[in-house]
């Protein structure tokens, strides 16, 4: 019997709290090794790893990339493989290679493949892939099935055709299905961070909303203690809540570092929407075991009639190029709003003489106001400010045309109150115009609504 099979036999022969180690809030970062063998010590029913966000923004999953370094990620993949099979506990990892596309997840479960060749580790591994059929959301936008979120425009046909992945996040029905299915390791696409951990403990009968909370917090490991870090986190979940306690003594999970994660990645604390139901925190209480354990309780769920599942696509959209540089006279940052604009016109003169404008050119001054939307009014000018100039083009020589006749124009623009005409710029290296090759953006993020969400989600199993 393989290590899910062997779990839920014994909990379903005799039923007891649950333990759980979040090993990593995204594999491929490093997991101290410390804190990971001290959760081992305790003897978890699961070992869980989120392996991907959003957060790292369309250009991964476009490029079908991973955004962690091979080496660190088969280091990270090494050990938490060893240290399941090391107690004979299911291995959990979702949203598989930073973005949880085709290519993601192979480019994992090669590494995995590779480790156990070379470990001599022997398991059966299922897989889950996350990528959304063309076909079928071609028919579901026809059908109306499709809606935005965030403010984003409805969906087109092109949006379907153009992009070059495009990935559902399944829930935890995928999870359960993979378990029942007597497997020591799972592997998955594009994935709901909770559904690594909740799939197992809701199939078992325990509360779904205490269950979901949990997981909601362990998947990011000891970021809800003081201080944050990225240590394993182990959480102990019976039928009326759960305890949390950071796998490194340093670390402390208090009530308010607990409750505060529930803002973490949510705009309403007190709701947060699955594929499945809804997550309700309004009551849930957070209350201190002692000084480096919390237990939470309160936490309820409703089923939802109407199942959806958020996807998310990537369109390229050209080829990217920056200027790195930095200013020290005030006179220059504080005239900034208005030379950039007239440099970023000088430029179009220049390089669109015999063509028509074919790229963008954006500007963000860091520390006036290259991360703040609105900027307060009467700040003082800073002494310093880091300029970033980016272009998007249809090539990269293009994009390297563009911000290299920005820099120079740059460096010696005229702008009233200026004291010398041989620099208005510092450079941290040179040069200091970089490529970064394919530009991508966001152009699906939305929901399908459907009417089986695991049917998505197709599953294989395969024995190494």
């Amino acid at each position: 019997m393989s290590a899910s099979g062997r779990i839920l036999a014994e909990l379903r022969r005799n039923r007891r709290p649950m333990r759980f180690l979040g090993a990593s809030g995204q594999l491929g970062y490093g997991i101290p090794t410390p804190a990971f063998n001290a959760g081992l010590a305790r003897m978890p029913d699961l070992i869980g790893c989120d392996m991907g966000s959003i957060d790292i923004g369309p250009t991964y999953l476009g490029k079908g990339e991973m955004a962690t370094s091979p080496e660190a990620t088969r280091r990270d993949l090494r050990k938490v493989l060893q240290g399941a099979r090391s107690i004979d506990v299911p291995l959990v990892i979702g949203s598989a290679g930073s973005a949880g596309a085709g290519p993601h997840l192979d480019a994992t479960l090669e590494l995995i493949r590779d480790i156990a060749r070379a470990d001599g580790l022997s398991f059966r591994m299922a897989v889950i892939r996350a990528d959304m059929e063309r076909p079928m959301l071609l028919q579901a936008l026809h059908e109306g099935r499709i809606v935005g979120l965030d403010d984003m425009p409805d969906l087109t046909e092109a949006d379907i055709r153009d992009s070059s992945h495009i990935v559902g996040q399944m829930g935890m029905g995928a999870f359960r299905r993979a378990l029942e299915a007597d497997v020591d390791v799972i592997v998955a696409g594009r994935a709901c961070d909770t559904s690594i951990f909740a799939a197992l403990p809701t199939m078992l009968g325990f509360p779904t909303g205490l269950s979901v909370h949990m997981a909601k917090i362990i998947e990011c490991a000891s970021l809800c203690c003081v201080p944050g870090g990225r240590d394993s986190i182990l959480a102990v979940l019976d039928d009326e809540g759960f305890v949390l306690e950071s796998m490194n003594p340093e670390r402390r999970a208090t009530p308010t570092s607990v409750a505060a994660h529930s803002l973490y990645e949510q705009s309403d604390p007190f709701t947060v929407y699955e594929p499945e139901g809804a997550l309700h925190l309004s009551n849930a209480h957070y209350e201190a075991v002692d000084e480096r354990r919390t237990r939470v309780t309160g936490a309820t769920w409703t089923d939802t009639d109407a199942p959806t599942i958020k996807m998310e696509g990537a369109l390229k959209i050209g080829e990217r190029a920056v200027l790195l540089a930095g200013a020290a006279d005030p006179r220059f940052i504080a005239q900034s709003k208005e030379i950039l604009p007239k440099l970023a016109e000088l430029v179009r003169e220049l390089v669109c003489e015999d063509t028509p404008q074919d790229y963008t050119l954006r500007f963000r001054v860091y520390g006036v106001d290259g991360v703040r939307m609105v900027v307060p009014e009467g700040e003082a000018t800073p002494g310093e400010a880091f300029i970033m100039g980016e272009c998007i083009a249809p090539t990269r020589e293009r994009a390297s045309e563009v911000v290299r006749t920005c820099k120079q124009y740059l460096l010696h623009y005229g702008y009233p109150g200026r004291l010398s005409t041989a620099g208005n710029l510092a450079f941290p290296f040179t040069p200091p115009e970089v490529s970064l090759g394919a530009a991508y953006r966001f152009n699906v993020y939305h929901l399908l609504r459907v009417d089986d969400p695991d049917a998505l989600f197709p599953m294989t199993v395969e024995t190494l």
